[in-house]
């Protein structure tokens, strides 16, 4: 595996998502519409009828034939309410009707109520000018029986899943969920819980991660934490290859004596990449182990943060078959100075306050807490520099959630 140069951020996620296209997922699997929610709609939602079935009032109201009407007070025929199946208007009457009523046959118009006089005798007078059609919602405004309503590829959320409710559906075909198995290394990690000994941190890679996969819509397989060893690390990878689309792991793929899971994959497996330009993040690992894509996240809080929201999760959305993948971001004016270009492209955290990013204190890639008070990601390109008022873009975690 090449150690130089590194690799530029828009190159390895083109290498992911191509490897991700060779590894789409074909299976599906019919989902009830309360546990849908994140996965992906595996084939188009065609409409089976139309929305609305049939004209309805936009207003609370009155309806009325107007090329049936000079101007006369009107008798009221009958009330509708929503539900309701109406009967046809009479000639020379209206109906009172309610908000999302049935529009009966032979009206063409609807009032609002506060624009009608109601008389001694029962009769309405229409105080303003009508127009046909007006608060009048028509048949198949919405969508017409036939439509692809959502595509195939479609992350479903409330409203996706609202628009199936509304087409009667209590199921949506999903794409099965991917299998990823989830490992961390390193002989200093502690489970939570545990008692820590010297030199040991707990382990928070494994619950930051296991919430974003599933989130992704992803089964997770806890690998655990695996020891520095070479020969530990080979065997758990030949076990969890029969079960996993994917390994994803964190730390021990750097260069270092201990860096295992690297040794490993360049030793047994079939690296792809590794060292990417980018800051933090930068011993990120991708290849495979066996026929299993493998993807080495670096060890570093932040640095895992930045590498997965980036790259895994654009590789895990495109192998549900999810087209667009780009994260959601924007342009931003920043509240600080960067006068120091880099060689690498850099993440910084930040949080938007009266429409600046202002950047949290300590950007190092081993604090985790930066990205709880932060918004989001500002980006700055490789040989850049910022002032007070230049604009970057700006990547918010809702985005990548």
């Amino acid at each position: 595996m090449s150690q130089s140069p590194l690799i530029p951020v828009e190159e390895a996620i083109a290498s992911l998502l191509a490897m991700a296209q060779e590894q789409r997922l074909q299976e599906s699997e019919p989902v009830a519409l309360s546990e849908a929610r994140q996965r992906v709609l595996a084939n188009d939602l065609v409409a089976t009828l139309d929305l609305p079935p049939w004209p309805n009032s936009a207003m609370d109201g009155y309806a009325l034939n107007i090329d049936d009407w000079n101007g006369q007070p009107l008798a009221v025929s009958q009330r509708i309410f929503a539900g309701q199946a109406p009967q046809a208007l009479l000639a020379g009457t209206c109906a009172r009707i309610f908000t999302g009523a049935p529009v009966p046959e032979g009206a063409n118009s609807v009032e609002m109520q506060e624009n009608v006089e109601l008389m001694e005798d029962g009769r309405v007078r229409f105080k303003q000018p009508l127009s046909v059609g007006q608060n009048i919602r028509p048949q198949g405004q919405e969508n017409r029986a036939g439509q692809v309503l959502l595509q195939a590829g479609k992350r479903l959320g409330p409203f996706e899943l609202a628009i199936a409710a509304a087409q009667g559906c209590t199921h949506v075909p999903v794409v099965r969920r991917p299998r990823v198995a989830l490992l961390s290394t390193g002989d200093e990690l502690a489970e939570p819980g545990t008692p820590l000994e010297p030199g040991c941190i707990y382990n928070s890679n494994r619950t930051l991660l296991s919430h974003w996969l599933s989130a992704l819509g992803c089964e997770v397989i806890d690998g655990g934490i695996l020891p520095d060893q070479p020969r530990h690390t080979r065997l758990k990878l030949e076990q969890l290859q029969q079960a996993a689309d994917l390994i994803l792991t964190t730390g021990g793929v750097s260069a270092g004596d201990a860096d295992c899971l690297g040794e490993v994959l360049r030793e047994c497996g079939r690296p792809l990449f590794w060292k990417l330009s980018i800051k933090p993040g930068k011993p990120l690992t991708v290849g495979y182990f066996g026929t299993v894509p493998v993807i080495g996240l670096p060890g570093n809080p932040t640095s895992a943060l930045v590498t997965f929201g980036l790259l895994a999760r654009a590789y895990l959305l495109r192998i549900q078959g999810v087209e667009d993948v780009t994260p959601l971001s924007f342009p931003v004016n920043v509240g600080f100075d960067w006068p120091k270009a880099g060689n690498r492209r850099e993440y910084l955290r930040a949080k938007l306050e009266e429409g600046r990013a202002v950047l949290y204190p300590n950007q190092s890639s081993g604090v985790l807490l930066g990205a709880s008070w932060a918004d989001g990601l500002v980006e700055i390109h490789e040989g850049c520099t910022l002032q007070v008022g230049d604009t970057a873009r700006f990547i918010p975690f809702c985005g990548l959630f």
